[in-house]
């Protein structure tokens, strides 16, 4: 059996300004942008240089229930993990376009991490590990 995690769901407010945040501010690609009905497109993003990692599908919120969780999908926890093969390049370049990291950075055993807040409040951990990225 050979499985993979393709790609996630993130709730989103607007697809315009997820889209300029993502690859703008986190300089991800934007894989896709497909309208499928006047309210509904299909916007996948992943982090630049991702071979195997999984993408985002940026899906706006359709009515009052998911708008709710738009920035909380998780109750507040981390949701995302962001690894990197230069923490501090991308840290202080996140910094520099006004992204707000909620922790300290910290050298733990599995690498060096930060907290971050995306623009709707979902928190990321951005990791630069020990071991080599996949």
């Amino acid at each position: 059996m050979n499985q993979y995690l393709g790609q996630i769901s993130l709730v989103v407010k607007d697809y315009d300004e997820a889209i300029h945040y993502y690859t703008q501010v986190l300089k991800f690609e934007l894989l896709e942008d497909t309208q499928l009905s006047p309210e509904k497109r299909w916007v996948v993003v992943k982090p630049k240089g991702s071979k195997n990692g999984c993408n985002i599908l940026l899906a706006k919120a359709s009515n009052e229930k998911q708008l709710e969780y738009v920035g909380n999908q998780t109750g507040g926890r981390v949701f995302l993990f962001l690894y990197t093969d230069n923490f501090m390049r991308d840290y202080e370049d996140y910094q520099s376009k006004g992204v707000e990291f909620m922790r300290p950075v910290s050298k733990e055993p599995y690498g060096t991490v930060s907290v971050f807040r995306d623009l709707y409040g979902n928190l990321w951990d951005l990791i630069e590990p020990i071991s080599t990225l996949r």
